[in-house]
């Protein structure tokens, strides 16, 4: 690693932190903002699932990253993030608020996969889970510190102060980001010969473990985001619990998320980062099957949802850094496709969660989550089978 890296890394990690917040905000506080803007809660959902979207826009900047530089797209990234809070914050209306959060999502589509590829091109694959581990603390940071902190702040300013005080930071990051990287626009950062945008994208299909890889992201990502959308209102139904208890609920899913980082950073490596996703995913399934039966008052609510997000988020961490090595030649690209998938996966999981609330509960939601990890499993088998980071790529005929 060149020197100073790991201040960089440092540094953007807070810059993630805050990005990872604006996108992740809306969920736990969807009741709350649904009552400002006097819209149903499906209103506010659309914007959750809609901002997932987004997530498919970043297969045009990883090829953008791969080609002109890393530090570029992360500044890029940034500057929407404050756009989209500023328009919300001039205009609080439901068509404004709604156009603003999902300008805001893209900026975190554009930033993530610059910073993996980033990290990828300048850590060695045998150390590469400790360091995405830890710049994936920024994940954990934001229910752990993001959103509480943010719940103190609407509970005394508002949603629309609020949201011009994100378009600040956003823009302060920015800037500082303009110091913290230097420049590497103009070239080829990966390494290796420059592609045209399709040749890129059919790498994704047409390469079996990238391909995998893609299904595995989409199937966890629906069983994972169908709970995450709803455990705000199963607090508020079966517990009756204030915004600022709903804010500080994410406590316990952001240290569960925070030691399976740090769980990522510290073994990964040593099991077998292909080994480690497919032990963080059996346990996964497993704690969705189990959160129901345990769940039956908030302390033991919070402890099963601590049990799903350590495994899943360990499960989710460790898959990045495998990916970053499934094409070394387009890393910005792959991890593209994958947030993208990933992004899809989450806005079904927005979209399907309402209706299996409404019609069976959490138990419902637990059931559903527990299968679509076990095709998530099966996805991963298939698109890894006699794959090695040393070995070539075998395409799909």
């Amino acid at each position: 690693m060149a020197p100073g890296f790991f201040k960089q890394i440092l540094l953007i990690t807070a810059f993630r932190l805050l990005l990872n917040t604006g996108r992740r905000f809306v969920y736990p506080f969807a009741p709350a903002l649904s009552r400002t803007l006097d819209v149903p809660l499906t209103a506010v959902t659309t914007i959750i699932a809609t901002g997932q979207f987004t997530s498919l826009l970043g297969i045009f900047s990883g090829p953008l990253a791969d080609r002109y530089g890393y530090r570029m797209m992360m500044r890029a990234g940034l500057a929407v993030l404050a756009l989209g809070m500023l328009i919300c914050g001039i205009a609080p209306f439901y068509l404004t608020v709604f156009a603003g959060l999902v300008i805001a999502s893209f900026g975190k589509t554009i930033f993530d996969p610059a910073i993996q590829a980033f990290v990828a091109n300048n850590v060695p694959y045998s150390r590469r889970g400790r360091m995405i581990g830890i710049i994936e603390t920024a994940w954990a940071g934001s229910t752990l510190i993001g959103i509480p902190a943010l719940a103190l702040i609407l509970d005394h300013i508002g949603f629309r102060n609020s949201f011009v005080l994100l378009a600040f930071l956003g823009a302060l990051s920015w800037f500082l980001m303009g110091f913290a990287v230097p420049p590497d626009g103009g070239m080829t950062v990966a390494g290796g010969p420059r592609q045209s945008f399709w040749a890129s994208m059919k790498q994704l299909v047409r390469i079996r473990p990238a391909a995998g890889m893609l299904a595995f992201a989409f199937w966890i990502s629906v069983a994972n985001d169908s709970l995450f959308v709803v455990y705000g209102a199963w607090f508020e139904h079966a517990f009756a619990v204030s915004i600022v208890t709903l804010g500080f609920s994410t406590i316990a899913i952001g240290s569960a998320e925070l030691i399976g980082e740090s769980l990522t950073a510290l073994f990964s490596d040593k099991i077998g980062l292909k080994r480690a996703v497919i032990i963080g995913l059996i346990l996964a399934t497993a704690a969705y099957i189990m959160l129901p039966l345990i769940g039956q008052n908030l302390g033991l609510a919070m402890f099963g949802l601590f049990l799903v997000f350590v495994s899943f988020e360990f499960t989710i961490v460790t898959s990045f850094s495998l990916c970053t090595e499934v094409i070394p030649g387009s890393r910005a690209t792959m991890m593209a496709g994958y947030l993208a998938m990933a992004g899809v996966g989450r806005m079904f999981g927005v979209l399907a969660a309402g209706f299996v609330w409404d019609w069976a509960g959490i138990g419902g939601i637990a059931a559903l989550s527990a299968l679509l990890s076990v095709f998530g499993l099966i996805s991963l088998l298939w698109g890894l089978h006699g794959w090695s980071p040393q070995a070539p790529a075998v395409q799909n005929n």
